[in-house]
């Protein structure tokens, strides 16, 4: 069956315009001159997108994607918008629009957005049916997590920039792969990168990518993660870490969905699906300065947020039994399984590193255990809620030392560097670059003690 679409908008040249794009496509289309006669052409056909001007002679382009979610869900609309009105745009994303196309239409762009709809079309439910289940690997029975993966499947329909907020090491990356996962997009590339570990001398090149002898060292052309993205989603962890500089060119790069790599004369059409992400306040991060007010309104169209363990421990024993199963099979073990008092102690911790940490404490407990099941004295000291201090590794390290009847300066200092270091390194999954930015080092003074100490 060819797929129908219905064009709205009062200007002839622009319904013919797209009649003919669409028409090369092999579309049936159907046009509409304003809202009366669009919603007529609704009830009477079944069509498979709606493109929709968002000012028209009896009425608003806005109320109209509105009235679709209700009554139409499973068509995709798309609005048409003034050349440089973003905050238009915006609304529309946010009222539930699949993505827009400015004004002049861009006949490449408009045919890359009506590819893309058609691919959603066929999965969205239609009126009172009820979504398709899809799996998510996203490990948690409760409330908060039933609502999060609501929540994914509904974004996954949309183009819209996802901003995920969340606590270091609560999944915000796992949220970003699971609405790629979900979306039309899915066949093609997820990219991600986390903006904290790039030097800053090389992000114009990581991002936009640069031409052979454009600069001391580019021996040869370099795709940038852009280009590596299209047709795809890129997912920028820590945007927040950006210098002000390179927030200028994303802006563009947003905005313009085109990138020039270093070096080159001509701009490069990129189509990426944008998901970022950090684990700080972005809002005070604008009103201190450090992160542009222009960026954060194209970034943060719809926000989700990813609840801390601490507020979803009803998930600590489907979750420590995944991460258990990943661990039997790394050790061709049958299985490895955790009591009932070690789960009692890990829901008494407030788990700062959230579910990143629990995965780590875990894997210390295993080799720790003398069976295949962690007790509660195989796990490592915590810190309660109650306010009992336990040591933590930095005091364990000294107390390690101080028991020593030969007591050296040298290895007390040595324990608790080490300490710190695999402390900082396990904040960042291993990432060496952002660890050594954690603890204010050089790279270069960083990766010499790794291996002066021995660390791996």
């Amino acid at each position: 069956m060819t797929n129908k679409i219905l064009i709205i908008d009062d200007e002839p040249d622009i319904r013919e315009l797209l009649e003919i794009t669409l028409g090369r496509m092999e579309l049936d289309t159907a046009s509409a001159p304003d809202l009366t006669t669009a919603r007529s052409l609704l009830k009477n056909n079944d069509f498979h997108l709606c493109l929709t001007d968002m000012k028209l002679p009896d009425g608003n382009g806005i109320d109209l994607v509105r009235e679709i979610q209700v009554d139409y869900p499973h068509i995709p609309v798309a609005v048409i918008t003034a050349h440089g009105s973003t905050e238009t745009a915006i609304s529309a994303l946010k009222s539930g629009a699949f993505d827009f196309v400015s004004k002049p239409v861009d006949v490449r762009k408009l045919r890359e957005m009506v590819s893309t709809a058609l691919k959603l079309e066929h999965e969205l439910p239609r009126k009172n049916e009820s979504p398709v289940d899809s799996p998510l690997k996203i490990i948690g029975e409760s409330p908060q997590i039933s609502n999060l993966k609501e929540q994914i499947i509904k974004l996954a329909r949309s183009q819209a920039p996802v901003f995920i907020s969340g606590e270091s090491g609560s999944g915000k990356e796992l949220v970003a792969r699971a609405i790629h996962a979900q979306g039309p997009r899915r066949e093609n590339d997820f990219v991600a990168i986390n903006c904290g570990a790039i030097p800053t001398e090389l992000m114009e090149s990581e991002f936009f990518g640069h031409k052979k002898g454009s600069f001391t060292g580019a021996h040869s052309d370099k795709t940038g993660l852009f280009q590596a993205a299209s047709g795809g989603s890129l997912f920028l962890d820590e945007i927040a870490d950006l210098p002000l500089h390179m927030q200028v060119k994303l802006l563009r790069a947003i905005q313009e969905k085109s990138v020039r790599p270093i070096g080159s004369e001509a701009e490069v059409p990129v189509n990426v699906r944008l998901i970022s992400a950090t684990h700080k306040n972005l809002t005070q991060e604008v009103e201190a300065g450090n992160v542009r007010q222009d960026l954060y309104y194209r970034i943060n169209v719809i926000e989700l947020a990813v609840p801390p363990l601490r507020d979803r421990k009803q998930d600590l024993p489907v979750l420590s039994e995944h991460f258990l199963e990943l661990l039997a099979r790394e050790h061709e073990l049958e299985s490895i399984s955790i009591n009932t008092d070690a789960l009692e102690k890990l829901a008494q911790y407030d788990f700062p590193g959230n579910v990143r940490e629990l995965e780590n404490i875990l894997q210390r407990a295993f080799a720790l255990a003398e069976g295949n099941t962690i007790t509660a004295s195989d796990l490592p000291p915590l810190k309660s809620n109650d306010g009992q201090q336990f040591p933590d590794a930095i005091t364990e390290a000294q107390e390690k030392v101080e028991a020593d009847t030969e007591f050296s300066l040298e290895k007390y200092l040595e324990g608790i560097e080490k300490a710190a270091i695999e402390k900082a390194l396990e904040e960042t999954r291993w990432n060496k670059t952002a660890a050594a930015k954690k603890l204010g080092m050089s790279f270069r003074s960083f990766r010499y003690r790794l291996k002066k100490l021995g660390i791996d």
